[in-house]
This record gives structure tokens, sequence and C-alpha cells, in this order.
């Protein structure tokens, strides 16, 4: 070939035929080789340079191979010394960069799982309900799923799946049927959750007074365990169903800033739990706190041992409204507005959020027994309104909710006399066959049916947390003065350095150790 006749379109030609005709020998020569110098087996663990120089050895092992094997056989090397030695070069380039590349890139990939995320940019994608087959519960499943979150409910369903049959079957649903006292299925139920909404408990002062010990270990002793795995977790929300009871007896309007002063165990084990729930709150571990008032209105479980359903049940079935007192202030929240109340504290800024307690419902909606009575009697004008004077009800509290209307924009949809409306109908249609019927009360259900399908247990330090938290039976003259309460809560400081001007009377002092159950 004439030196004119060389140019790179030859040259590449003749690099591609050489190639072509050598490339298998290469090939095998390299596994070979890369297999005895162990980079498929104990090279494997090796890290760094250790593995940059294997790669390398055993790439100029091969090519060393490679040009004897073909000096043998043709008794010449066939391209030019400068070509191997540059294919050479690129080669150990090529393996060795790749596996510093590897490292290099994987420590990155660490280093960004390994990043705190913090708190408040974690989005919520999955949530965890326990008791999500209730009053409330049944109410709130399809707002979550509505609303796109992937839902797991953890429950005994001691009342079957007809509480939630209209979402049974969706394909964002998860029901996890256990006792939620069980660690080990709480922790199976926790996994990859983002938030925890607890609305397990045994509910209202009745249900609660026919088994304390029961009662304080569903709702005092199931819910520090349950919080604990959950702060193991990893999981930032934990959304605590409470109630408005723990505000026992006053005269006054009140606040999230007033005192606690329960007046049935059913409010101490509430009390109890904000305390823990408080003092166990971390920057990664947000706590919220919703304050129901008494819940009227239908879902998926509707109960009928609360006072305007019960009232209203009364009046059409019935023909008779009895008011037992009458003087009572109670506030009124539809059990669809309550569910709304968790869907909002989910998807608040966890700043808005975090260790904050709420009163759930409405100004205009904190109405004595009697007006309760006169509302539905004007509404079912067929019936007849009886009422009995009687002190045996001590619970009597008006709650402002101003907190949660400014800081989550949540006001009520419902009205109490829409509320009747709707139990009325309700029994009119026979969509409710008989409101007497155990599954619509939760003391008749306990005491019929319920009570003993629960395992019973007794933990000494629920019972002495309990009992640091005396039923105030008449009034004390030490809490009469608002403004000296305000001022001493908005000064009281956690454990955790974190102030907690809502939560009532001072957290337990070591509260968050306690030993375990």
């Amino acid at each position: 070939m004439q030196g004119s006749d060389i140019g790179p379109r030859v040259i590449l030609r003749e690099y591609v035929n050489f190639y072509a005709r050598s490339a298998w020998l290469l090939t095998f020569l390299a596994l070979v080789i890369f297999g005895v110098s162990g980079f498929y087996t104990h090279g494997r663990a090796y890290q760094g340079r250790y593995k940059a120089a294997m790669v390398a050895q055993a790439v100029t092992l091969s090519y060393l191979t490679f040009v004897f094997c073909n000096y043998i056989v043709n008794h010449e090397v066939p391209v030019p010394n400068a070509a191997i030695v540059l294919a050479y070069v690129f080669t150990v380039t090529i393996l060795v960069g790749a596996r510093l590349w590897s490292r290099v890139w994987g420590s990155v990939m660490r280093s960004e799982q390994g990043r705190k995320v913090p708190a408040d940019e974690r989005s919520v994608q999955r949530v965890l309900v326990i008791g999500g087959d209730g009053y409330i519960g049944s109410a709130l499943l399809p707002k979550l799923l509505a609303k796109g979150y992937h839902v797991r409910v953890l429950s005994l369903l001691l009342f079957g799946t007809e509480p939630i049959e209209g979402v049974l079957n969706h394909p964002r649903l998860e029901i996890l049927r256990a006792d939620f006292r069980h660690v080990d299925k709480v922790v199976e139920a926790m996994r990859d959750i983002d938030a925890v909404v607890h609305l397990g408990a045994i509910v209202g002062d009745p249900a609660c007074a026919l088994d304390e010990d029961l009662t304080i270990d569903v709702n005092l002793m199931a819910t520090r365990m349950i919080a604990e795995v959950a702060r193991g977790a990893g999981v930032t929300r934990f959304i605590f169903a409470s109630t408005c009871s723990v505000y026992g007896a006053s005269d006054e309007i009140l606040d999230e800033y007033s005192a606690l002063r329960p007046v049935s165990l059913y409010a101490q084990t509430k009390i109890a739990c904000e305390r823990i729930l408080a003092t166990m709150a971390t920057e990664d571990f947000a706590p919220t706190f919703l304050r129901f008032g008494t819940i009227y209105g239908l879902s998926g479980r509707t109960r009928f041992d609360l006072v305007v359903n019960l009232l209203t049940a009364k009046a059409v079935v019935d023909g008779e409204i009895t008011v037992v007192g009458g003087d009572q202030w109670r506030p009124f929240v539809h059990v669809d507005d309550a569910a709304e109340s968790v869907a909002r504290a989910l998807m608040a800024p966890l700043s808005l959020v975090r260790n904050e307690v709420f009163n759930v419902g409405s100004d205009d909606q904190n109405f004595t027994i009697l007006q309760v009575g006169e509302l539905v009697q004007s509404l079912v004008p067929e019936s007849r309104l009886v009422s009995w004077s009687s002190d045996s009800d001590r619970r009597n509290y008006r709650v402002s909710f101003g907190k949660i209307r400014s800081k989550l924009g949540f006001s009520p949809r419902w009205t109490v006399q829409r509320g009747v409306s709707q139990v009325i109908h309700a029994l009119e249609s026979g969509r409710v066959a008989d409101y007497r019927d155990p599954l619509h009360s939760n003391v008749k259900f306990l005491s019929e049916e319920g009570i003993d399908r629960l395992e019973r247990r007794h933990h000494n330090w629920a019972h002495e947390l309990i009992s640091e938290l005396p039923l105030h039976l008449a009034e004390d003259a030490a809490y009469s003065e608002r403004e000296e309460v305000v001022t001493r809560l908005r000064g009281e400081t956690l454990p955790h350095g974190m102030m907690r001007p809502d939560l009532g009377p001072p957290a337990i002092e070591g509260a968050a150790s306690l030993p375990p159950s």
C-alpha cells in the first residue's frame, strides 16, 4: 500500500477488520484472566484502590497474553505497537474509572439517602387510622381516600365490616384486623406509614365505667405504646382524638388554655394521654390533639347514645323527648365535620399543628340539653317534651373554637338543626332500623356483647398516672380565675424544652420515662 493511499479512513478500516478478526480472542482471554485473578469471587469484596489495582493487573495480563498469542500464531502483531498501547490505556482507564465512579456514586447516593429530611418537608401519603371503623373513623376513611391518601386501618372490627362497606374494596385501603394493644400488630401496621390518626378507644363515660382496668389499658396504655412505635418508625404526624369532656364543669367559656377538670374516667384517660404524648414530642415526632365536641349525625357506625341523636330517635320512634337536668351546656359538632377536622390537621403545615391542641366545633353550636330537646321537638312537633330535674350529670361546659378557625381555617358545614333533620330522615326511611340496637350504643354493646371479647390486662404505672388526675366533683375556687390559669400555663416548659401553652395543667414529671409495658 502506497503512503499516499494511506488515510484516516484506511487506518480506521484496518482497525475495524483487526477487531473483527481478533476481538473474540481478546474477550476470551480477558474473561479467563479476570476469573483466575478472583475478580468474580473474592475480589468482589475489595474496595477502592484494591479493586482498581486488581482490574489494572487483569487488563495488563489480558493484553500481554493477547499480544503473545498473536505473535506465536502469526509471528507478528497485526497492528502497530502504538495501537496496542493506546487500546490498553483506554481499556484500563474505562474499567478502573468505572469502578471508581461506581464507588463515588454509591457514596453520594448513600449520603443522600441518609440525609435527614426536615419534618416540615416530609409529605404525607400513607396514613394509619387506628379505630377506623368507628363513629368518626367510618366518616373519615372516605375523605382520606378521596384526597388521594393510601389508608391502612388497624382495628378488631368488633362491629364487623358494615360501617366501612362503602370503601371496603377501595384499591388504596388496607385492613389489618387486630387488637391495637398488641405491639407486634402495631409494628406491622406502622410499616411505611407517614402519619397516624389514633381514634381507637373505649369512648364515653358510661362505657368507660363498665371496667376501669380495661378502659385504662385500652385508652391509656395502648396509646403510649402506639406512640412509641410510631416515633421509632419515623412517623412525624400523630393525630390524637381527645374530647371537650376534659374541661369537666365550668360556667366560663373555655378554650385550649383553660384548666382541665375531669369528672369521669373517660376524661381522665384522655388528659393522661395528652400529657404523655406531649412529653414524647420531638423535632421529628409531632402530636396534634383534637378535642371533639359532642358528636351528632350519621356515619357508617352511627351512635344513638349521644344526646342529639338519642333525643331525635326518641322523638321519632317513641313520641317523647326526655331531658334529664337540661341546664348543662355542651358544644356540638357533626361527625362529618369532626372527620374533616382530622383531614385538615393532616394537610396543614406542620408548624401550625406541632404539639398543638384544637377544640373541634363552632361557637354557635354551644347549647344546653334543654335547648336541644326544644329544637328536636320543633322538628318533630307530634312529640312530647318531658324535663326532669337532676344533677346526676355533672358535665357542664361551653367551649370556644376560635383557634381551629383562625389557624386551620376550619368552620363546620353542618348545624345541629340540619343534623337532627338528617337523623329524622334516616329513622323514617328505614336506614336506621332500630336505634336501640346495641351496635348503636357503646355501653350496650360492651356490656352485652363486646367486653368479653377483649383481653384484660393490668398496669400499675397507668393506674398511678390516673390517680394523679383527681375527679372534680365540686367547684374548685383555685381554678375559677381563668387569667391566673392562662398566665401559669403560658410559662410552662416541657422536658424537651418545648413551650406548651395549650395543654392545660402541667405535664406529669417523668411521664416520658415511665416503665415499659
